[in-house]
């Protein structure tokens, strides 16, 4: 109650004091017949919000890069794991665990979606009355020319005015706007949910895929080491052979030159490896600094990986899950902009005690109270209204357009990586058949150096061939490692829409909300 409101009723209060108490039973009738309207129009209410479709995907029937390699038996509907244990990798496991336990990037993928959740419960709390607890005290001064001033003799007068009590406001949500805005706030915390999936599965894949790089520097430094002992005992043996007169100069700066290139090589796949390690480091929320991750060997062929059935792709990809809750959302906030059009209707009210002085402030005589409805019809805006509509229209329109692209990037990750691991692994076995046809020349032609039938041109040639073929085979064989890991990720790493409603902190999963099925009605027709 504002102050000239409580200045008026206390003035008037030498008049009406006899008609306070057949007054207090009218007005009890009056707000109960308020309240009853305004639950029957709550109970009524409708929404403005189209009704919600979740938007079409292209139809794939089987992936066309599969070939022969799938499992003939889709494991859709089978318990899943840990995606990265079938790799048998204990370092990995262990990675894994302490990414899950302190990576900074999925800390601030979790304190996101909290905020999103924190945003879709105050949402919610709009639809329902607000009760607030009032207490003031003040003394005025009235001046003797205020309204009903006259009633006191038209003289200034002084007085306290002490008053406490229980105030309640309450938004009718006649057209929807308050529920639709609930809507599209829990819609875009679920989507939140799915990128904080999407996070956690990219920063895994992230983390398998630096490791097995890691892996495959590990074998090709062994690889370098050896290959520099090997020429370093070549340069030794070319060097007495030029001492006795039997080599040539140029053979020994020939096999200088190959020893000084494979160093050179070690050199470089020894930083790229140190780089390797303080990435998994940041990525684990570790020091580069205190983090060492000791040389280990190279896995060997990727396990079998299901990529699943095509039909279902969409609902195990959590970016999928993300783009069609943010086309809920705004289809939700069309209903917001819609009800923009219409009056926004309100109930408030008061009940306490007012008094000018405290020995009588919470005695009976003291009791007020104030109730009512309002309304607000805008009517002239320059255009704002219909600016609103268009672009809540344009944001639903750019949410599909981009939820068609999300789905469309989730077969092409898909086709890519099934295509990766089918030609990798003809890579692979062509570049190991490489690498020993390679290996073999290169002892064919030191035999022929040593029987003096060969120039130490061949010599370097060969080996030079030998060190590259067997780098290949080992890039090749990380590049298909790497695949399969690309491949879980793209099928969504054993993730499903029902970890939106489930949470799951244990996974570093949280979810809020009920994850809706391909046939939900979001925001549409009557509640």
């Amino acid at each position: 109650m504002s102050g000239s409101r409580l200045t008026g009723a206390r003035l008037a209060s030498a008049h009406l004091g006899s008609a306070r108490l057949a007054s207090a039973r009218l007005g009890d009738r009056f707000a109960c017949a308020l309240l009853t309207c305004a639950a029957a129009a709550l109970l009524g209410a409708c929404s403005l919000a189209p009704r919600y479709e979740p938007p079409q995907s292209p139809r794939v029937e089987h992936y066309k890069e599969a070939g022969g390699w799938m499992p003939a038996h889709p494991a859709d509907n089978e318990a899943r794991g840990a995606w990265w244990a079938p790799f048998n990798e204990p370092p990995l496991d262990a990675l894994e665990r302490r990414l899950g336990q302190s990576s900074p990037d999925l800390q601030a993928a979790v304190a996101r979606f909290d905020e999103a959740r924190a945003l879709a419960l105050a949402a919610r709390s709009n639809v329902f009355p607000t009760v607030d607890a009032e207490a003031s005290a003040t003394r005025e001064r009235v001046s003797g020319n205020a309204p009903l001033a006259q009633v006191f003799g038209g003289v200034p007068t002084t007085y306290n005015d002490l008053v406490t009590g229980l105030g309640v406001s309450w938004e009718i949500d006649l057209f929807g706007r308050l529920r639709n805005e609930a809507a599209a706030a829990r819609a875009q915390a679920q989507a939140s949910a799915a990128d904080l999936a999407a996070v956690e599965l990219s920063l895994q894949a992230e983390l398998a895929t630096d490791y097995f790089s890691l892996r495959g520097d590990d074998a090709t430094t062994k690889l370098l080491e050896d290959t520099v002992g090997d020429y370093d005992r070549a340069y030794d043996l070319t060097h007495n052979r030029y001492e006795e007169g039997i080599a040539a100069a140029t053979d020994v700066d020939q096999a200088d030159t190959l020893r000084q290139n494979a160093r050179a090589q070690l050199a470089a796949v020894r930083l790229q490896r140190a780089q390797l390690e303080h990435a998994i480091a940041v990525l684990i929320g570790e020091p580069p600094s205190s983090f060492t991750l000791a040389p280990g060997p190279l896995a060997g062929a990727p396990p079998p990986i299901d990529p699943g059935l095509p039909s279902t792709l969409l609902e195990r990809r959590p970016d999928v899950a993300s783009a069609e809750r943010a086309v809920a959302a705004a289809n939700a906030q069309i209903g917001v902009a819609r009800a923009a059009w219409f009056p926004l209707f309100s109930l408030s009210g008061i009940a306490g005690f007012e008094s000018t002085a405290a020995s009588s402030w919470l005695a009976a005589p003291s009791r007020m109270w104030s109730v009512g409805p309002a309304g607000q019809l805008p009517l002239l805006d320059a255009g704002a209204r219909l600016a609103g509509n268009r672009q809540a229209w344009a944001e639903y329109n750019e949410a599909v357009a981009n939820y068609r692209k999300t789905t469309l990037t989730a077969y092409q990750e898909v086709e890519d990586s099934l295509a990766a691991l089918r030609h990798l692994a003809d890579e692979l076995k062509a570049d190991e058949a490489a690498a020993a046809s390679a290996q073999s020349s290169a002892r064919h032609a030191d035999e022929r150096y040593a029987g003096g039938v060969a120039d130490y041109v061949e010599v370097t040639t060969t080996h030079t061939a030998a060190l590259q073929a067997q780098r290949d085979a080992l890039a090749a064989r990380v590049a298909e490692l790497n695949a399969a890991v690309a491949l879980v990720r793209a099928t969504g790493g054993g993730w499903t829409r029902a970890d939106l409603s489930v949470p799951a902190r244990d996974s570093g999963r949280y979810a809020y909300g009920a994850a809706p099925d391909a046939t939900a009605r979001e925001s549409g027709g009557r509640p």
